[in-house]
C-alpha cells in the first residue's frame, strides 16, 4: 500500500481540483426570442463575468451577477432587488462556460435560468446594446 500512496493523493487531488461537471445545457431559444422576452419585460438578462471584466464593457440590458457571489451562497434576489423566480432569467460569460455553472447554482434555487452559449462579444456582434 504505501508503495502506491503517492499514485492514490495524485488521484484524489486531481479529482478534488477537477471543475465540477455541469448539468445545465445552453438554453435552445434563439437570440431572436431571448430579445423579444427581454424586451416584453419576461426575462431579465445576467452577465455572470467578475467586476473587472464588467467595467471592461458590458451589455445595456444586463445585472451584474458574478459566478463568484453565486457560488458563495448569495440567492440572486439578494442581489437583484424584486427578482421573481417565475421570470425568465438568461445569464451570459464571456464564453459559456460560466454561465453553465450559474445555472446550476440558480435552478437548485428554484430560479429558471438559461444560459446563453453566446458570449459577451458574440452578443454584440447580434445586435445587443453595450452600455455606455
Amino acid at each position: 500500500m504505501k508503495r502506491y500512496l503517492p499514485q492514490l493523493v495524485l488521484v484524489l487531488l486531481v479529482i478534488a481540483l477537477a471543475p465540477a461537471a455541469s448539468a445545465a445545457e445552453h438554453t435552445k431559444d434563439s437570440l431572436a426570442t431571448v430579445k423579444k422576452n427581454l424586451k416584453e419585460k419576461k426575462a431579465v438578462l445576467f452577465d455572470v463575468r467578475e467586476l473587472r471584466e464588467w467595467n471592461a464593457g458590458h451589455l445595456k440590458q444586463a445585472v451584474l451577477v458574478p459566478l463568484s457571489k453565486l457560488q458563495g451562497g448569495t440567492d440572486p434576489a439578494k442581489i437583484v432587488k424584486g427578482l421573481k423566480k417565475d421570470i425568465i432569467i438568461y445569464c451570459h460569460c464571456r464564453r459559456g462556460g460560466r454561465a453553465l455553472r450559474a445555472t446550476d447554482l440558480a435552478r437548485k434555487l428554484g430560479y429558471d435560468m438559461r444560459p446563453l452559449k453566446f458570449g459577451y462579444a458574440d452578443l454584440l456582434d447580434a445586435g445587443f446594446e453595450k452600455a455606455k
